[in-house]
């Protein structure tokens, strides 16, 4: 599986996986459900870019993890001003991009193996209700090692444009579509292969 986790030495890599869930949800749900002020949501975010600093990331490296998402972001932002207005727009969008980013910080300072164990073995109580914990696992560690393909595919999409002089923009969501059910189906098609699907 490809993983996004870089090794390090900090307190926050040295906390275990189920730790490290367990305060990443909570801060989650505590971030979202919270009624903010410009003040409440830009301390949140300085309390996330904090954790970045005790994990020894700098500003490149969450800056980056923005980047990333650049346009769901904008295109957030943007629909939050025009139905809630500018104090809203701004305040949900650090709450969306605080949640974000911890995320974010979770899969930089966890290996993948660490977090798909911990869901499995949090999951196991559910067997009663018909709940599978490995093929919840699977399917999230299949989610996770599918992300950088499909970021593959996006690239060559825009160098294609690029080839051909063409701007990129709205139009390469198509290609990037079509590229990426095809690929849904060839996993698939693996899967069921080899009676896992």
């Amino acid at each position: 599986m490809i993983s996004l986790y870089r090794p390090g030495d900090s307190l926050v890599h040295r906390m275990p996986a189920a730790a490290k869930l367990g305060a990443v949800a909570a801060i989650a749900l505590l971030v979202s459900l919270w009624p903010h002020t410009p003040v409440t949501a830009g301390a949140a975010l300085a309390v996330v870019l904090a954790l970045f600093a005790i994990a020894g990331f700098g500003p490149v490296v969450w800056a980056g993890q923005l980047w990333s998402l650049r346009w769901i972001v904008l295109l957030m932002a943007l629909t939050q001003l025009v139905f809630s207005g500018p104090l809203a727009a701004a305040v949900n969008t650090t709450r969306v991009v605080s949640v974000v980013l911890l995320a974010g910080l979770l899969t930089l300072t966890t290996r993948s193996e660490d977090m798909l164990d911990t869901v499995e073995r949090g999951l196991r109580p559910l067997r009663r209700l018909g709940v599978d914990p490995w093929r919840v696992a699977f399917t999230l560690s299949l989610a996770i090692a599918l992300v950088p393909v499909v970021a593959d595919f996006a690239r060559r999409v825009r160098e294609a444009q690029a080839a051909r002089g063409v701007r990129s923009g709205i139009r390469a969501v198509v290609p990037l579509l079509v590229m990426s059910l095809r690929h849904a189906d060839d996993v698939a098609d693996a899967l069921s292969a080899r009676g896992i699907a």
